[in-house]
């Protein structure tokens, strides 16, 4: 595997470090072209490692993608799989064991009028597509879709946004097992509104996913507050729900480890530069916007995002990737300084220009210990050419870290939704991070569903909490650094 290191121009007032990330040259991740949509980090065969799945959205229709992983970073494309031989212009894609049987489905969705696609995982990373679970044969024009057990019954559900067609009405799949779902009707899903994510999370801290959704073309995001009992009230006095925008993303981070999910929200004007948003969570159901600064005011036309420490200091950063937008289009890396206040880092990655990118998601492709990047890119009009894939490798450095893994038998398998709290002394203060499971990070992008948390100097946590979806509680004491740790749930 050959990495190549360019330079790059640092701007005036942004950040400057030494360059974190080499770019990922001669691997097929790297080399095939296409008009992608989705990128999901995932371990499809169960050997440890993380998988690339790329869906492609192509009009006229595309293949998707899928790498896996063979060790320390390189990959060898998957042929012949029904996941891969669609050939329909996909676009967000979600991945959770579904039928808890110890391997991850996969939910794909479609525009233009075209079936979604549901696959089940035949235990060791290939795929049978199953016609008749969710939407059956019915055209959508669906933006993307994200599992998560909304009812706390152990079954992944699943959640898919709409944004075309005669009725722009979301769907919710409430999962009844062995791969069988219905279709829930409830006011809250009559709204019309052209919607781009679905991100689950538990914003109150009460024990329960709640929801928000993106919505397009200067209409107002939806913020649905779980009620516990299987239905939801929508929020609408609040910041994160009052601006009238063009929001395509969503991100949920604790950005400054105060034990609550804060809220990333990236918008576009439609090949014109849009500012983005992010929400401070209050720890009492409600949001503020956060003061001003770069992550608010940088403009873009955003379509990706996703939270991750790159830099294993004990707090979230965040990458942005823009595209369909006018003029020279550059992505967005920005480093936390530790209390959710962020700056534009223009020296870590090779190059920051893009053609036009769409999802983004972040995994340890080679397994040391330091988050890696990779990067979905698009065409940017009709008649351009289709751009490869981009995938930052990070190169680390001193500080250490801390790898979990989550198994459900109570909860769902996957442990979406289930929370992690990780305890240490970081620059000489005690400092709590939080990682909640997700099979949806932002719009278009899932990052690997192993968490990862940076320590800094520390060579130790001092705690380790995990809340289940179950309700289940489990605590470990002190946990070294630098190892990838599994924890079960204990059945009730």
């Amino acid at each position: 595997m050959r990495l190549v290191s360019l330079c790059f121009l640092v701007l005036t007032g942004t950040v400057a470090h030494a360059q974190q990330f080499t770019a990922l040259t001669d691997s097929p991740l790297v080399t095939t072209p296409g008009d992608s949509r989705s990128v999901n980090l995932i371990d499809v065969n169960g050997d440890g490692l993380d998988d690339v799945f790329i869906s492609n959205g192509l009009n006229t229709g595309q293949n998707n993608e899928l790498y896996l992983n063979q060790g320390k970073g390189v990959f060898k494309a998957v042929e012949g799989d029904p996941i891969v031989l669609d050939h329909s212009p996909s676009d967000g894609t979600t991945f959770a064991d579904s039928d808890n049987d110890g391997d991850l489905d996969a939910y794909m969705v479609t525009w233009f009028g075209r079936p979604n696609f549901f696959y089940r995982n035949e235990g060791k990373g290939t795929f049978a597509h199953l016609p008749e679970a969710v939407t059956c044969s019915a055209g959508t024009h669906s933006e993307t879709a994200a599992f998560g057990d909304y009812n706390n019954d152990g079954l992944a559900d699943i959640f898919i946004t709409n944004s075309g067609g005669s009725d722009l009405r979301n769907f919710l799949y409430r999962n009844t097992g062995n791969n069988t779902f219905v279709k829930e009707s409830a006011s809250w899903l009559d709204d019309q509104t052209p919607s781009r994510s679905a991100n689950w999370a538990d914003y109150d801290n009460d024990g329960d996913l709640d929801l928000y959704v993106t919505n397009e073309e200067e209409n107002k995001n939806t913020l649905l507050r779980n009620n516990g009992n299987g239905t939801f009230a929508k929020v609408t006095d609040d910041p994160a729900v009052m601006e009238s925008q063009s929001s395509i993303t969503a991100s949920w981070g604790d950005v400054n480890n105060d034990g609550f999910l804060d809220l990333f929200v990236g918008n576009t004007g439609n090949f014109v530069p849009d500012n983005n948003r992010l929400f401070m969570n209050n720890g009492n159901g409600s949001f503020t916007a956060a003061a001003p600064g770069p992550i608010n005011s940088d403009g873009g036309c955003s379509f990706g995002s996703a939270f991750e420490d790159y830099d294993n200091d004990g707090d979230l950063d965040l990458f942005v990737a823009n595209g369909f937008c006018n003029g020279l289009t550059v992505n967005f890396l920005y480093k936390n300084n530790g209390a959710g206040i962020f700056e534009r880092d223009n020296s870590a990655l090779d190059s920051y220009i893009t053609t036009c990118s769409y999802g983004a998601a972040w995994g340890d492709l080679n397994d040391d210990g330091f988050p890696d990047l990779v990067v979905a890119n698009c065409k940017k009009t009709p008649t351009a050419p289709e751009p490869n894939h981009s995938v930052f490798m990070n190169k680390g450095n001193g500080n250490h870290w801390l790898k979990i893994r989550l198994v459900g038998t109570a909860s769902n398998r996957s442990a979406i939704g289930a929370r992690i709290l990780v305890k240490a002394v970081i620059d000489g203060q005690p400092v709590t991070q939080v990682r909640e499971i997700t099979a949806q990070s932002g719009y278009c992008g899932q990052n690997s569903l192993t968490a990862h948390f940076g320590l800094g100097a520390s060579v130790q946590a001092d705690s380790v909490f995990v809340k289940w979806p179950s309700g289940q509680e489990q605590a470990l004491g002190m946990t070294a650094a630098g190892q990838v740790i599994t924890i079960v749930e204990k059945k009730p």
